[in-house]
C-alpha cells in the first residue's frame, strides 16, 4: 500500500473545546480589565498617599498575572493543536492550566486566613473611608469580569469516519472547561474578598466590631479553599484519566453486548478534552466483526470523539456466556 494511499485514513487529533477561542478572548478581556484596574490603583495611591489603594493594586498584578496562566493556555493549546507530539493533542493543557490555578487559589485561600488570624490576635488601624472605597470600587470590576467569564454550558458536535481509529459522531453536553472555570473562580474569589471587606469595614464603622473584618476573612478564607479543591480534584482527575462519566462507559458495554454474543473484556475511556472522551475497546466473540461494527454501534454516543475497538475471537466458545465480576 503507497504512503499517499493512507490518506484516507488519516484524521487529527485537535479535542479542543467548541468555544475554546471565543474563552480565551473572554478571558484575555478580563486580563486587561483588571491590568488597568492594577495601574489605575497603583498611580491613584501613589498621588494621593493612599495605602489601601497601593495594597490593592500591587494585589491586581498578581491576580493579573494567574488570569494571564489561562490565557497563555489557551494560546499554547491552540496553536499546537496539530503537533504530532501531542499524542491526543492538546485538549488536557487547559487542564494543566485550571490545576495550577487551583494550587495557586489554595495558596491565596491560606494568605487570606493567615493574615486575618494575625490581625485577630494584633489589630491594626483601618481607614474605614478609603478601605470601603477600594472594596466597593474593586467589587464593581470583579463583577463585571465574572459576568464576562460565566459558564454557558458549551456544546460539541462531531463527525464519524469508517476507519480504525474512529471519531465516533454525538454531542456532549455541558462539557466543562476548566481553564475558563479556574478564571472565573479567580474573579470570584476576589469578588467574595471584596464583599468580606466591606461587611467588616461597615461593622467596624458603625458598630465598632473590629474583630469582624478579620473574621469574614476566615471565613471567605474558607469558602474560596473548598473552590480550590473543588477545581483541583475535577481538573486533576482529567490530568490522571480518571474514568469522566460511569454512565458513558456503562452505555458503551450495553450497545456492545446488546443481542450478540460479543463481550467487551476491556475498556479504558478517558477525556482528552472539553466535550471530547477517547475510548479503547477490547472485544471477544464467537462470532468477531470488522471493527467498523462495533463503531456504528457507538456513532450515537455524546461526547466519544476516538474509539479504538480490538476485536479477538473466542477460542473455547464461551464468549456468549454471561459476564462476571
Amino acid at each position: 500500500m503507497h504512503a499517499h494511499s493512507l490518506d484516507a485514513w488519516r484524521h487529527d487529533h485537535v479535542f479542543l473545546g467548541e468555544d475554546h477561542r471565543r474563552n480565551e478572548r473572554r478571558t484575555l478581556i478580563v486580563v486587561a480589565i483588571t491590568a488597568a484596574m492594577m495601574v489605575a490603583e497603583i498611580v491613584a495611591g501613589t498621588l494621593f498617599g493612599s495605602m489601601a489603594l497601593l495594597a490593592d493594586g500591587w494585589h491586581m498584578a498578581t491576580h493579573a498575572g494567574t488570569l494571564a496562566i489561562s490565557v497563555i493556555a489557551y494560546r499554547y493549546a491552540r496553536h499546537k493543536a496539530d503537533d504530532p507530539r501531542f499524542t491526543f493533542g492538546t485538549g488536557k493543557i487547559g487542564d494543566l492550566a485550571g490545576y495550577t490555578s487551583a494550587v495557586m487559589l489554595g495558596l491565596v485561600a491560606l494568605l487570606i486566613a493567615w493574615e486575618s488570624f494575625g490581625r485577630m490576635i494584633d489589630p491594626v488601624p483601618i481607614r474605614f473611608t478609603d478601605a470601603a472605597a477600594v472594596a466597593v470600587l474593586g467589587l464593581a470590576v470583579n463583577l463585571a469580569c465574572a459576568w464576562i467569564l460565566r459558564d454557558e454550558h458549551d456544546h460539541h458536535h462531531g463527525h464519524g469516519h469508517d476507519h480504525h481509529h474512529d471519531h465516533a459522531s454525538g454531542h456532549h453536553h455541558h462539557a466543562r472547561d476548566n481553564n475558563l472555570r479556574a478564571a472565573y473562580l479567580h474573579v470570584l474569589a476576589d469578588a467574595l474578598t471584596s464583599v468580606a471587606a466591606i461587611l467588616g469595614l461597615l461593622a467596624g464603622a458603625f458598630f465598632g466590631w473590629v474583630w469582624m473584618d478579620p473574621l469574614v476573612g476566615v471565613l471567605g478564607a474558607i469558602v474560596i479553599a473548598r473552590w480550590s479543591y473543588g477545581l483541583m480534584r475535577d481538573a486533576g482527575a482529567v490530568l490522571t484519566d480518571r474514568l469522566p462519566d460511569r454512565g458513558l462507559a456503562a452505555s458503551i458495554r450495553e450497545r456492545l453486548e446488546a443481542g450478540s454474543g460479543d463481550r467487551v473484556y476491556d475498556l479504558h475511556l478517558w477525556r482528552v478534552g472539553p466535550g471530547h472522551a477517547a475510548a479503547v475497546i477490547g472485544i471477544v466473540s464467537d462470532r468477531p466483526q470488522a471493527p467498523e461494527h462495533y463503531k456504528e454501534k457507538l456513532a450515537a454516543l455524546p461526547g466519544l470523539s476516538h474509539v479504538t475497538v480490538e476485536v479477538e475471537r473466542c477460542r473455547h466458545g464461551h464468549a456468549a456466556a454471561p459476564a462476571t465480576s
